[in-house]
């Protein structure tokens, strides 16, 4: 998908810039004209030489050393893709604003080829509030972010925000050019934790963020695939990700019942309630009332339901939450109700599940196979189920 292609690689100023070194040579040796394009301050971690070196062409720092009199534009219009590794809080921030005081973020604001930034820094940057507006900012424009990952950091300091490996960042440029391995099929995903209410104001819930869910319906729109997600959640989702809101157990039993026929893949990530109350007053239950007599009664069991009714063809995920036996209830979870493969994980682990941004996991399918995923943030995570997915379904 690279072959003849004319990428530019920005580098911003982070440590993580020595790995877009290792970038650069894989985009070339896959075929790609390489044009870099490094910020001043990335001069502080690589050299303009080692670039220029291994690219297709020398390399750019400014606006003001090259023989075009627009570089910015001469590069943003020629270009089949803009990838920057490592992008850093800044870069990102510029791009969103749309302030081209670098040869980088103009070239960005110049282009009409698809971008990939791949952010890199530290995990409190990474979750600050400005930075993670600008990167959902970024997706909504349509802009293809491979998320950081878990692992060492500069300075000792261990968790999630290191640059993704140039391997991985290579795959989503192949994707992003040549449609993805995923392209072509249809893929439902649900996600999030249901609420099953007791009046206006309470309800019957549990922890799920929505998170992995989240992470799987975007890592396969990414490679391609045609992607709608039944949510809980208010979190946002990928460009090309239909995205359908509900509530309650019933509301996504219906909504997932409407479009099950068309999938060639369900991946059921959602916390389902089993119970919810048999009767909802009408008007907020008040204390002085005493301790209310709310009888509750099992929900829908959507994934059995699926499994039960699985079109001939389809692939079916569930997901199995535990806090002990987690492989014996995974197991029985496979074998009772259908299912293609299970992705169990023991959510009173550190790190692991919901709310967090990093889970580990058990893939269990069932041919028998077993794949273990170590802690990892949930990108990483979704990467590996549908890299299962397309396992099974060969």
């Amino acid at each position: 998908m690279l072959q003849g292609r004319r990428v530019v690689l920005g580098v911003s100023g982070g440590i993580a810039a020595y790995k877009a070194i290792e970038l650069c040579r894989r985009l070339v040796d896959a075929g790609a004209f390489v044009s870099p394009v490094l910020t001043p301050d990335s001069l502080h971690f690589v050299t303009q030489q080692t670039f220029s070196a291994l690219a297709s062409e020398p390399a750019r720092v400014t606006l003001w050393d090259s023989p075009e009199p627009s570089p910015h534009t001469h590069l943003g219009q020629h270009a089949d893709l803009v990838v920057v590794a490592p992008a850093t809080a800044r870069v990102l921030a510029a791009y969103a604003m749309g302030l081209s005081d670098d040869l980088l973020v103009a070239t960005l604001l110049a282009t009409r080829a698809p971008v990939v930034v791949c952010p890199a820094m530290h995990t409190e940057m990474w979750e600050q509030p400005a930075v993670e507006a600008n990167v959902a900012l970024l997706r909504a424009r349509g802009v293809h972010v491979v998320d950081p990952v878990a692992g060492p950091l500069a300075g000792g300091d261990v968790g999630v925000g290191r640059l993704a490996e140039p391997a991985d960042i290579l795959v989503v440029c192949e994707r992003v050019l040549g449609g993805g391995d995923l392209a072509g099929l249809r893929v439902l995903v649900t996600a999030g934790g249901t609420r099953e209410p007791i009046d206006p104001v309470r309800f019957i819930g549990n922890r799920s963020s929505g998170k992995q869910g989240h992470a799987i319906a975007d890592e396969a729109a990414a490679r391609g695939a045609e992607v709608t997600l039944v949510t809980t959640a208010s979190r946002p989702a990928a460009p090309g990700v239909a995205v359908v809101r509900v509530e309650t157990a019933a509301e996504m039993e219906q909504a997932v019942a409407a479009r099950r026929d068309a999938a060639d893949v369900i991946v059921m990530a959602a916390a389902v309630a089993d119970f919810r109350p048999k009767a909802v007053a009408d008007t907020k239950l008040k204390k002085r009332d005493g301790v209310p007599d709310i009888v509750l009664e099992p929900t829908p069991d959507i994934l059995a339901g699926l499994g039960a009714g699985k079109v001939p063809g389809q692939t079916l995920v569930g997901f199995a939450a535990e806090t002990t036996d987690l492989l014996a209830n995974a197991e029985a979870k496979v074998r009772g109700k259908g299912l293609d493969l299970v992705v169990a994980n023991d959510v009173s682990a550190p790190g692991v599940g919901f709310e967090h941004d990093t889970n580990a996991v058990v893939l269990l399918g069932a041919d028998g196979s077993r794949h273990d995923v170590a802690l990892a943030d949930k990108r990483a995570v979704a990467r590996a189920v549908l890299d299962a997915v397309l396992d099974l379904r060969k």
